[in-house]
């Protein structure tokens, strides 16, 4: 049976490396291979799926997602950029502490999503390339992760590892005892030696940043021309009535884009302005309503209904937190030669009311139109304003409309904070409590917390399931049965009796050395996560063996685990920089090799000093 197990390892990892098929697809062949081989029963086949590390992992996804959707992760993005400057080292120490420290709290994955189009952009800002910025992006993330318990799966594994043989797990913060070195050893490697070691590669990549885009779409689409900020006084007539009381558009030429209450009831109103005030939207004195039209419009608009001027001129930073938010967003579109819209008139800030769709702007052939009236044409370009959400269902409602960029991805880069803000926040500080003081399970807190997320609308429940990375969840899922088998069949114990035969028994260094190295091999070509699967019982067995604390050893599989820094495969955030940064194979290899063993010395001396191999009384 032993090796009928080793078998189905070996091609499991052979596969694997090979790459061709998708690492779920891959460990569900391995989980379904130890039921057909009699190896695992169905209870033990289907383990993994029942498993509280499986549940936990899927429900850190929508908490990342959360706090990314709300502007906190495209914020601190933001603030690392300009705290650099244009000075190179100054960025690499920033984007590297950066991406350590979002990652010990929202997935490393979504970490250098979020930070590698503004580190890119940095990059460009400083005279430099961004293939000396992305990969201490990616080995930051990979080092932050070991922070807290939840800034990587392998860190939950082996906790629970623990847990399960009844010894108690690490609490949230005690993983950044060693994470917190590792991630300094990063920062220092990168900004007096590493930086070196980075290649030249020119690219022309510069990403879509939102900042940018909405600049340019001011410009070009003349969007702040005859955009106005009206008070309601207090001796206006629109004072308790509704818009569609007063055909603004059709007598005046005038659109509300959108409407700011200065007194209103917390309570009641989870925010002060509505984004887009319909016919039915009751108007109230000392409202701030932002409007568009030609001057002379503007004009007779305000006498007939005596409205006071906010004199104050929109800037363009100030026409961003007008128009863009984390729930209301603007997009270019380019009408097609098919498209619904090609012929047909449309005033300018009509709304598309049935979608709930605002016009802003429109181009042609490079030049904004102000016209009231426009004929659309094939070729055009709409600048519209909307949720988010309406925004990424436009295309399928209204077919042969390209749009520009992907709403999902742009609502992620914007960096201004709302009450929905400030709730996500809120859920995540609730999470390290519930964890840090061991008030409830750790799944069940972290499954509370996403749950709230939902509630709270911080993710849209239609989006969180989306967002969740099924593949890693599939993966840690399936490969749970592998360390069953593992340790049903003996083959940990025999493994871990090799270590130990080899490495001797009165050096208990010399074995967690063993441990790492073998585990980073492994981890350079399979998944972390499949390996900290993998390496878990095995190290649990080899610490048992000589009669010392399982801690430490366990504690080395999360370092070495979270150490593969040599190859592009190793982690999804090492496969995410290259393309973006043009590396090649052995651009890993040289720049991670120094990273790995300086991170392997201070794993020797560190682990030990914070988890004595004396088993405790």
């Amino acid at each position: 049976m032993i090796l009928t197990l080793c078998l189905i390892l070996v091609v499991t990892i052979a596969l694997f490396i090979w790459g061709k098929y998708p690492p779920d697809v891959v460990a569900l062949i391995s989980m379904l291979s130890l039921y057909l081989t009699g190896i695992l029963d169905v209870p033990e086949t289907l383990s993994g799926f029942s498993n509280p590390t499986v549940i936990m992992v899927a429900a850190l996804f929508i908490i990342g997602e959360g706090l990314s959707r709300t502007g906190w992760t495209a914020l601190a993005g933001r603030k690392f950029v300009e705290l650099a400057g244009k000075s190179v080292p100054k960025l690499l120490v920033i984007v590297t502490l950066g991406s350590g420290v979002l990652s010990g709290f929202v997935s490393n994955t979504g970490t250098v999503a979020t930070l590698m189009p503004v580190s890119i952009s940095a990059a460009w800002t400083a005279g430099t390339l961004p293939s000396k910025i992305l990969l201490p992006v990616a080995y930051g993330s990979n080092a932050g992760g070991l922070l807290t318990l939840t800034g990587t799966p392998t860190n939950i594994i082996v906790s629970d590892h623990l847990m399960e043989n009844h010894m108690e797990g690490f609490s949230f913060f005690e993983f950044g005892l060693i994470g917190i070195p590792m991630l300094i050893l990063a920062i220092a490697y990168f900004r007096f030696f590493g930086h070196k070691l980075l290649p030249n590669i020119k690219t022309s990549n510069k990403p879509i940043n939102l900042d940018a885009e909405l600049s340019k779409w001011i410009e070009d689409f003349s969007i702040g021309d005859n955009v106005y900020r009206l008070r309601i006084r207090s001796m206006s007539p629109l004072i308790d009535t509704q818009i569609k009381d007063w055909e603004m558009e059709s007598k005046f030429n005038v659109t509300v884009i959108r409407l700011r209450r200065r007194h209103f009831n917390k309570i009641k109103a989870k925010s002060a302005f509505v984004e887009f005030p319909n016919g039915k939207t009751e108007m109230r004195y000392h409202d701030i309503i932002t409007v568009k039209g030609q001057p002379s419009d503007i004009d007779r608009f305000m006498q007939e209904f005596k409205l006071g001027l906010i004199p104050d001129e929109l800037h363009e930073e100030e026409l961003k937190r007008e128009f863009i938010n984390s729930e209301v967003g603007m997009v270019e579109v380019i009408v097609t030669p098919k498209s619904y819209f090609v012929g047909r008139t449309i005033p300018l800030g009509l709304y598309l009311s049935q979608q709930g769709i605002q016009l802003l702007g429109v181009s042609r052939g490079g030049e904004p139109i102000n016209d009231v009236n426009i004929s659309i044409k094939a070729g055009d370009s709409f600048i519209i304003r909307g949720s988010w959400e309406k925004i990424d269902r436009l295309k399928s409602i209204y077919e042969n409309l390209v749009i520009c960029g992907s709403p999902e991805a742009m609502v992620k880069n914007v960096d201004t904070l709302d009450y929905k803000s400030y709730i996500s926040l809120g859920i995540m500080i609730l999470m390290i409590l519930l964890l840090s003081l061991n008030v409830m399970p750790g799944s069940i807190a972290v499954l509370l917390c996403a749950g709230i997320m939902m509630f709270t609308g911080c993710v849209p429940i239609e989006k969180a399931y989306k967002n969740i990375s099924w593949t890693s969840v599939i993966m840690i899922a399936a490969m749970i049965p592998m360390g069953v088998a593992l340790q049903k069949t003996g083959a940990a114990q025999m493994i871990s009796d090799s270590l130990i035969e080899t490495l001797g028994e009165s050096q208990p260094v010399m074995l967690m050395g063993g441990i790492f190295i073998l585990t980073t091999l492994l981890s350079q070509t399979i998944n972390n996560t499949a390996t900290a699967v993998l390496m878990a019982p095995i190290a649990y067995m080899a610490a048992l063996g000589i009669g010392v604390s399982p801690r430490p050893f366990m504690m080395t599989v999360a370092v070495s685990a979270s150490t593969a820094y040599m190859t592009p495969m190793g982690t999804t955030t090492n496969a995410m920089v290259m393309s973006a940064g043009g590396y090649k194979f052995m651009d890993y290899l040289k720049t991670g090799t120094p990273l790995l063993i300086l991170t392997f010395l201070m794993s020797l001396v560190l682990i030990p000093f914070f988890w004595p191999f004396e088993i405790s009384e």
